[in-house]
């Protein structure tokens, strides 16, 4: 009798496009009408149930799978599913993401559990599922609480400890500044500032205001100004006092 060796694979089967839908805050019903109008398993001819049943597995998948999303490094290292490297990367980037309408939302409050149950007027204004912005404010608020006391700069402790890209680490990044200081962002003369431009202002201040841009090493951090430039920038308060002579200068 010949021997036979078995292999038993269970790899986790991920579906992009369902996933998005899970992010984005659908529930299970209204993926399937979305997934219906686009046609979905219209061409294998698969009755709507089978659809119903199918994305419903893949929902309690991806809540099971989510446990291991709040800490990415465990997602690492559990053996519960089985993800390819890719796949793995993908779903941890997509979970972490952020819309830029509600992260202008979130700067300047409390990421306290009072403001989470107002997170409806948040939805209502961004036009963003409640599911999803509740996603991301607990996103942020595990974030802020990893790394607000953690030397070193800001982009790098989250890409490190979140195993996301820099680009969407930066945003973090952002946000955790702008809290640790306090920056006032809610105030009516900022209103009209976008996610973006507070982005561009925080990451120039990170880089040139703080102790990270002079020194270098695990004690520093870039949530810290630097004193000693603070006091420098005194000396120009002597130019705001003949700012109408700076601008229009007599010839």
């Amino acid at each position: 009798m010949a021997d036979v060796d078995v292999f038993i694979s269970n790899y986790t089967i991920i579906d992009p496009e369902i996933y998005q839908l899970w992010i984005e805050g659908f529930s299970s019903s209204e993926a399937v009408s979305y997934l219906k109008q686009k046609g979905f398993g219209h061409s294998m001819g698969a009755p709507s149930d089978l659809i119903a049943s199918d994305v419903l597995d893949h929902y309690r998948t991806y809540s099971l799978i989510e446990l291991y999303l709040n800490a990415p490094t465990k997602l690492m290292e559990q053996s519960c599913f089985q993800l390819e490297p890719q796949m793995r990367d993908l779903i941890t980037e997509k979970y972490y993401s952020i819309d830029d309408v509600v992260a202008r939302e979130i700067l300047g409050k409390k990421l306290s559990s009072r403001y989470r149950k107002d997170l409806d007027e948040v939805a209502e204004k961004t036009c963003v599922k409640l599911k999803s912005v509740r996603r991301q404010f607990d996103n942020v608020k595990r974030i802020f609480k990893a790394v607000e006391e953690m030397p070193g700069t800001l982009t790098n402790n989250i890409k490190q400890h979140f195993i996301i890209s820099t680009d969407l680490a930066k945003k973090y990044a952002c946000i955790v500044f702008l809290a640790c200081l306090r920056f006032e962002t809610t105030k009516k003369k900022l209103q009209y500032l976008s996610f973006s431009d507070l982005l561009t202002c925080s990451h120039a201040i990170m880089i040139y205001w703080t102790y990270t841009y002079q020194h270098t090493g695990p004690e520093y951090y870039d949530t810290e100004m630097d004193k000693e430039f603070l006091l420098d920038l005194r000396e120009l308060r002597c130019l705001l006092d003949k700012e109408k002579e700076i601008k229009h200068p007599c010839i």
